[in-house]
């Protein structure tokens, strides 16, 4: 079973972007800018778009709080990582 939510990136055509995907439905990618969820942001459904904008506002809020989790968890991964070479 995949996560509610995924992290991508492409930083050979897209270094200064990230994608969160919503793998179930409705399903969609969230490009982004990597300082923060609401720049630049372009959304891609892959499922319908959803008739209620109470819906998508409560998907993307969800997308958001998953990838500022993600980021602050990648942060304190590395930063452990950083200590243990010392």
């Amino acid at each position: 079973m995949l996560p509610k939510f995924l992290f991508a990136d492409n930083s050979q055509e897209l270094p200064d972007n990230i994608f969160i995907v919503h793998t179930e439905q409705p399903r969609f990618i969230v490009q982004c800018d990597i300082e923060g969820f609401w720049t630049n942001q372009e959304v891609y459904w892959l499922d319908d778009k959803p008739e209620s904008d109470e819906l998508i506002s409560e998907l993307l809020d969800q997308a958001a709080d998953f990838m500022e989790m993600e980021l602050e968890n990648q942060e304190r991964l590395y930063d452990e990582e950083d200590d243990d070479e010392d």
